[in-house]
């Protein structure tokens, strides 16, 4: 960041940001980006992202295809629209605490939303799932025989990897390091998503 002139966002905490110009045209860049608190996150106009990509290029960025990037974000747990993000499922079953404030005024879901913290309301919750071998999404999982939720989403993964996916699980039916059924036999085990291990819940103290 700093060969690009844009050293004084490094060290900064997540969802810092500056304004800077590329060429008269303007550049906005966070800290954090959408699979990760790391990393930074450039917003501009079409005209100017050529002149940003070719400085990124000339840096050493390394560019990432789509299905380089979709496995990246279930290995992470980056929750996506259509999948893991439905009218299925709420934003704070998703995990994404960031997304929303319990403070603000009025917004669509405000309501819904303080129901659910109040209450105790959220009945699933979004897992990564070790898998031992290959699965569609939508298939079912089970914890002896019972249905208990429904994958989402699936990757080959990488060699270190292996087999991955994003399911929803009832709260109370599975935990961390836990073992469960999807579709009829393929075993899985639930593990913590790195991008949702630091959208935590307000503490309620």
């Amino acid at each position: 960041m700093e060969d690009l002139n844009l050293g004084d966002l490094v060290g900064q905490p997540y969802g810092s940001h500056k304004h800077y110009s590329v060429g008269g045209m303007p550049l906005t860049v966070a800290v954090g980006s959408i699979i990760s608190v790391e990393g930074f996150t450039f917003m501009m106009s079409p005209t100017a992202a050529r002149s940003v990509w070719k400085a990124l290029l000339a840096q050493g960025a390394i560019p990432m295809g789509s299905s380089a990037w979709e496995t990246l974000r279930i290995l992470r747990g980056r929750p996506a629209p259509g999948k893991e993000l439905t009218d299925e499922f709420n934003v704070l079953e998703a995990g994404l605490w960031r997304a929303l404030s319990l403070n603000k005024g009025c917004y669509k879901g405000q309501e819904t939303i303080a129901r659910l913290v109040t209450y105790d309301g959220i009945k699933q919750t979004l897992w990564g799932i070790r898998l031992s071998s290959p699965v569609e999404p939508s298939t079912i999982i089970t914890v002896d025989g019972k249905k208990v939720g429904k994958l989402t989403s699936f990757t080959a993964g990488t060699k270190t990897s292996g087999p991955f996916g994003l399911g929803y699980i009832k709260r109370r039916a599975a935990s961390e390091g836990d073992s469960v059924t999807v579709g009829d036999s393929v075993v899985g085990t639930l593990v913590e998503l790195p991008f949702l291990r630091d959208q935590r819940p307000p503490s309620k103290d």
